[in-house]
């Protein structure tokens, strides 16, 4: 069970997750060794998946996003197993999503530019058969981030 500490340890990894343990523990009123302590079991719980670093697309030189929104014919195991491997040797694609209604997948690819996208979609539609594609170029992001919302978990 998670109490008002763990998630305000929570919020802060989210927010940097290279902040000192003396830094947390400094947030929260808690000695160090308190603090790593629960840090560790907020880690062994599952409540931690991973610790990265976020990198500025613009430095990257990929500013640009795309959301490809893909229509299959085919829908066993064996597709989605090759559509997974196909879009995961891909790393201009950042996000892949199964949805409902209209579409069925829907993929974030970030890149150079615009005109780049062509190159990624050469890349899938030459490996595997899709039953249409069509794209969407973000004008402006509105809002961004990883950090999830701490207050549901238990």
């Amino acid at each position: 069970m998670l109490d008002d500490r763990d998630r305000k340890i929570l919020r802060l990894l989210q927010e940097d997750a290279g902040l000192s343990v003396a830094a947390i523990a400094d947030e929260v009123s808690l000695s160090i060794s308190a603090c790593s302590r629960r840090i560790q079991r907020l880690e062994e719980g599952g409540y931690v998946a991973r610790r990265v670093a976020v990198l500025d697309r613009r430095k990257m030189g990929v500013p640009t996003t795309v959301f490809a929104l893909i229509k299959t014919a085919t829908h066993n195991d064996g597709w989605i197993d090759e559509f997974r491997r196909v879009i995961s040797a891909i790393p201009e694609i950042v996000e892949a999503h199964r949805v409902t209604g209209s579409v069925d997948y829907i993929l974030k690819i970030v890149l150079p530019s615009a005109e780049h996208y062509d190159t990624v979609y050469k890349q899938i539609v030459r490996q595997i058969s899709l039953f249409d594609v069509s794209a969407s170029i973000s004008m402006e992001i509105l809002k961004s981030g990883l950090a999830l919302p701490v207050n549901y978990a238990e």
